[in-house]
Formats: structure tokens, C-alpha cells, sequence
């Protein structure tokens, strides 16, 4: 079944462009998402179809783009559930006769290029980070790895980063033709941070409370310090009560500040000294992107395409996944070092206008609709999406 709501921004001369993802709370994908919107809504008619209501729905509905929910469509896999959701993605196709279908997330990815198959529509897929990365367990990778090369045939790859396109090639899960690399970009903010304030120490967390993220590795990493500082965590997730009580435990309650879901974090970004991200795997995390965007030094492990954005010395410190002792030197060093804070802050910012704004992404995404749906004489790329 597929519910409708939400108004269409409908014009004749303009093409239909269905963007699907399976969940519609807060993270990377769906701001990703959000910032597509926004670029493309002038250019075609846009429609977001997902499973649930949540955040990017909202947003969508503010920006003027139809949303259709399919319930069926959720996390993790259930076969009889992603049939349903697989025969309610083939009936928004012959609903809407769309144009080119833009996926994102593994499993709306996997169920869209199905369906896309089935319906003769052209897909493209964004792979913010594979089903099989670094952390799966070997029966997610045991399932995930011939269920991508039977949905990449043919279809058309979008890598946020070149540590997923590689992590693809050596898989052997896509050709290396049908996979471009398209770093991720945000749209700008005027709030800049201070990093090289010299009073107490102001280290922020952007990310959910949930896998592959690892706040508690950063609590037990900042339990050794006894400089001044404290840590704000920003997100909500199904382990945020465990970490509570690790913050509990380790005797970290008047250092630790648990925000929850924020609209601000741009604001909360700016008035913060270090960004810290600790986790297992990633892609190319836009809370990195957002932290160089305020000018703050990064600490982030040392995983996926991490390294494509934070240069370790430059722009911030690279760190291995899982190592509290090796976080903790690297906190040390900038919570004792208020010019270093400043200096990789500023290189930070510098490296976030060369490479990573939202028009950039915009223009190169605009590159490959066009190559998998030529655009009209009439339509003219230029629009960025507004800042949220």
C-alpha cells in the first residue's frame, strides 16, 4: 500500500524525479537527501517516497515535494515485508511514470533497482555505506554482497566516497564504469566557531546513538583527562540509555551533556572548540563536513572515506577505530593547545569551501541525471539548496 500526501510541484515541461529512501528520521542520508531536494525541486518534479513519517518528510512538505509512504519498506530485512514494499515501489512507478529514480540507503537501493527493472525505469543508486562494510557481520556480508551484484547490473552507482568505490571494485559488486564518485556537500552556515578560545574546552558529538557509531568509546577515552572541558552529545538512537549510564559510570554526569535530536547544530557547532567522531565505519560522515564548515578541528577514527576529508595534521587528527588510549592522547593535545585548535580549524574551513559545498555536489549529481535523463533546452541548472 501507498499512502500519498503532500503537495507536487507539477509543470508540464518538467521531467519526474522519484527520490526513495527507507527511513525519514535525522542522519546523514536524509539531510543528503533534504539538500537534493532543494537543489533539483526547480529543475524537475520531485517526489520523495520512503517508509515512514519522520523528519525528511517534513522537509520535503516545506520544500513543496509530494511524499508517498510505504510502510512496508522498513529496516532491517524482512522478506514478506520487502515483497510488499518491492510490489508498492512497482505501483508508484506506473502511478507517477517517473523519469529517473534516485535511491538511497541499502535497502531502498536494493528494492528500487528492482523494481526499476521490472518497470523499465532508470535507477541510480547513492551508497552513503555499504551493507558490507568494515564491522558487518560475516552473515550481513554473506547475504549483502550477491544481493548487491544482482541489483548493480547494469544500474548506475553514486559512491559518496573512493573507499566505498573501492571497497565495490574489490567485491566485485559493480563494473567500475557503472561507479562515480560524488563527494557529499552542504550548504554553507554563517556561524564560525572559536577554536582557539582559551578558557574551558567545548568537545561536540554529532551522530546517532545507534551502530556504527561509538560514543561510548569517546566517553572512556575522555574519563582519563583531567583537563577542563566538556562534551556536548547531539542525537537520539536505541543505545542512548546505554551510554547515559556509561557517563553515569565512569563519573562523567557534570562533563557529559546528552542534547537529544537538535534543529541547531550549526549553532551548537559554532560555539564548540573540538569535534570528536568516533566510530567504526563510515562513508564520508556529513557531520565531519559540517564541523569543518564551523572551522572547528576534527578527531575523528580513522575509517572509510574519513581520510578524504580530514587531512590527519592539517585539518584534524585521524585516530584507529576502537582505541580509547590513541583518542585520548589526540583530545589531549588540542585541549592543551589553543593555536593548533585554531590552526586546523582554519585549514578546515579552507578545505570545506574548496571541496565540499552543496553546489559542487549539486552540479556533479546534475551530470549523471543528465546522462540518464537529458534534460530539456529550456531547463538550466544553478539552483542550490537553501541552508536549513
Amino acid at each position: 500500500m501507498v499512502r500519498g500526501r503532500g503537495a507536487s510541484c507539477c509543470y508540464r515541461k518538467m521531467k519526474k524525479l522519484l527520490y526513495i529512501v527507507t527511513r525519514a528520521e535525522r542522519g546523514g542520508g536524509q539531510v543528503h537527501v533534504r539538500d537534493l531536494l532543494g537543489g533539483f525541486r526547480s529543475r524537475y518534479e520531485c517526489h520523495l517516497a520512503t517508509g515512514e513519517e519522520g523528519f525528511l518528510c517534513e522537509a520535503a512538505r516545506d520544500l513543496g515535494v509530494a511524499v508517498h509512504i510505504i510502510p512496508s519498506m522498513v529496516q532491517p530485512m524482512a522478506p514478506l515485508k520487502d515483497l510488499r514494499a518491492l510490489m508498492g515501489i512497482r505501483a508508484l512507478l506506473k502511478t507517477l511514470k517517473p523519469d529517473l529514480v534516485h535511491a538511497h540507503t541499502s535497502k531502498a537501493g536494493l528494492l528500487a533497482r528492482l523494481a526499476g527493472a521490472i518497470a523499465s525505469v532508470p535507477v541510480v543508486f547513492t551508497v552513503h555505506a555499504w551493507s558490507f562494510t568494515e564491522g558487518a557481520s560475516w552473515k550481513q556480508k554473506f547475504i549483502a554482497v550477491p544481493l548487491e551484484r544482482l541489483a548493480g547490473l547494469g544500474g548506475r552507482i553514486i559512491t559518496v566516497s573512493e573507499s566505498n568505490r573501492r571497497m565495490a571494485l574489490s567485491r566485485g559488486v559493480a563494473a567500475k564504469h557503472s561507479m562515480t564518485t560524488v563527494r557529499n556537500g552542504i550548504t554553507d552556515t554563517p556561524g564560525q566557531a572559536d577554536p582557539g578560545f582559551s578558557g574551558r574546552v567545548r568537545i561536540i558529538m554529532v551522530a546517532r546513538f545507534a551502530e556504527p557509531k561509538d560514543q561510548l568509546l569517546l566517553l572512556r577515552a575522555v574519563a582519563g583527562i583531567n583537563e577542563d572541558f566538556e562534551v556536548d552529545l547531539v542525537g537520539d538512537g536505541p543505545l542512548l540509555a546505554r551510554v547515559r549510564k556509561a557517563a553515569t559510570d565512569l563519573g562523567l554526569n557534570n562533563r557529559v551533556n546528552f542534547l537529544g535530536d537538535r534543529d541547531d547544530v550549526a549553532d551548537l557547532l559554532a560555539r564548540a572548540h573540538i569535534f570528536a567522531l568516533a566510530t567504526k565505519s563510515e562513508g564520508l560522515p556529513l557531520s565531519i563536513l559540517e564541523a569543518m564548515r564551523a572551522g572547528l578541528p576534527v578527531i575523528s577514527s580513522d575509517v572509510g572515506g574519513v581520510s578524504e576529508s580530514v587531512e590527519d595534521g592539517v585539518t584534524g587528527l585521524l585516530v584507529p577505530a576502537g582505541d580509547p588510549d590513541q583518542l585520548r592522547a589526540a583530545l589531549l593535545r588540542l585541549i592543551l593547545d589553543p593555536p593548533l585548535r585554531a590552526a586546523l580549524g582554519h585549514a578546515g574551513r579552507k578545505r570545506y569551501e574548496r571541496d565540499f559545498t552543496v553546489d559542487r555536489m549539486l552540479a556533479k549529481t546534475a551530470e549523471i541525471y543528465g546522462e540518464l535523463m537529458p534534460v530539456l533546452p529550456d531547463e538550466a541548472f544553478g539552483m542550490a539548496a537553501k541552508p536549513a
